[in-house]
């Protein structure tokens, strides 16, 4: 059901409209709109199952005590971001400390199949910006992009090829495209700078083999081998390994070479939690869960194992930052800092 039009009336038929003129001065489109929770309200009092009730604007001022946004007529003011160039950024901003905090942030997808082959592999890459700059300044970001250093003739041995480039509205798109340069005018506070893509064979970060055997109206026993496959100086935080166990398991026990497992039997997983994993290192897992002397057939294939980590300092595109000018009138000195971080994606591996 709709309406398409509202009549507030009183009990002798005569329509009240004074009571929104006390609450928001002028009765027009604009202030109802502005005005909504209090119209809603102010029904809610008005009328009783589609009859009216209260309808003396002085009583339901004691109820609803709320004050009204009042349209001022005659005196509309265009705010300064939507007649300014920057609509993103206000005027006037200061700051005691002028900083700027880079976070590159990487997360790998891969599905690698029971044989070990990898079967999708990609990175999406965001570079995220926190900005307290004062003033109007002007940013410009340069990486170790494969297209500009061919461009400026430089060696492409240390560069990254990035693929669908997604800007925020602040970069001069127009520049990028002439010679890749970075250029904008930042809003103030949090923002995503930019976001790409890497269509590239990764070798994974994590290695996870499984061997899940079972004994008919038993148990099944399944172990779980994990290494991890960056660089040594690295460390991967927060893992997870999720490891697919039958639904109708029962009675778990568990052996970790390091870190913890607990059975989570509403998702028919075994998540063993490792709070720090040195790049190269091996680490091993043994499960052990009875069976129902009645098998549940399986009806679908075994899910893959699941991975979440978190690898800080550390990119496996081997995108850099090789710098962050930052110009402004006043010619105030501003610190840029800059963090990577490689996390995981949709990170699955399938078992035999």
């Amino acid at each position: 059901m709709s309406a398409s039009a509202v009549f507030i009336l009183d009990v002798k038929g005569k329509v009240r409209l004074g009571v929104f003129c006390e609450y928001f001065k002028e009765l027009e489109e604009e202030s109802i709109r502005d005005n909504f929770v209090i119209v809603y309200e102010l029904l809610d009092e008005l009328m009783d199952f589609g009859f009216p009730q209260t309808t003396d604007s002085k009583i339901l001022q004691e109820y609803i005590t709320q004050q009204g946004n009042k349209l001022e007529t005659g005196k509309s003011r265009v705010p300064p971001t939507v007649t300014n160039a920057v609509s993103w950024r206000s005027e006037g901003i200061k700051y005691k400390k002028n900083e700027v905090f880079i976070d590159v942030i990487e997360s790998v997808n891969l599905l690698v199949n029971a044989n070990g082959s990898v079967l999708l592999s990609e990175i999406v890459g965001t570079i995220k910006l926190k900005v307290f700059l004062s003033g109007m300044p002007e940013l410009r970001l340069g990486l170790n992009d494969r297209v500009l250093f061919e461009l400026t003739g430089r060696s492409k041995n240390k560069s990254v090829e990035l693929e669908d480039v997604k800007f925020h509205q602040c970069v001069r798109l127009s520049r990028f495209d002439n010679d890749r340069t970075i250029s904008f005018i930042p809003p103030d506070g949090d923002f995503e700078l930019m976001s790409y893509r890497l269509s590239t064979q990764v070798k994974p970060l994590i290695w996870i083999e499984s061997v899940i055997e079972k004994f008919s109206h038993s148990r099944v026993e399944i172990m779980v081998k994990a290494k991890g496959q960056f660089k040594k100086q690295s460390v991967a935080n927060g893992v997870e390994i999720s490891v697919p166990v039958p639904s109708d398991a029962d009675s778990p026990r568990f052996k970790t070479s390091v870190g913890s497992a607990k059975y989570v039997p509403e998702k028919n997983v075994v998540i063993w939690s490792i709070k720090s994993f040195p790049g190269g290192k091996e680490y091993l897992m043994r499960a052990h869960f009875g069976l129902p002397s009645v098998e549940k057939e399986e009806e679908e294939g075994r899910p893959p194992i699941g991975v979440k980590f978190e690898i800080p300092y550390f990119t496996v595109s081997g995108i850099q930052v090789r710098y962050m000018k930052i110009i402004e009138k006043s010619g105030y000195q501003a610190l840029p800092w800059v963090r990577y971080i490689t996390q995981s994606g949709d990170y699955q591996l399938r078992t035999s």
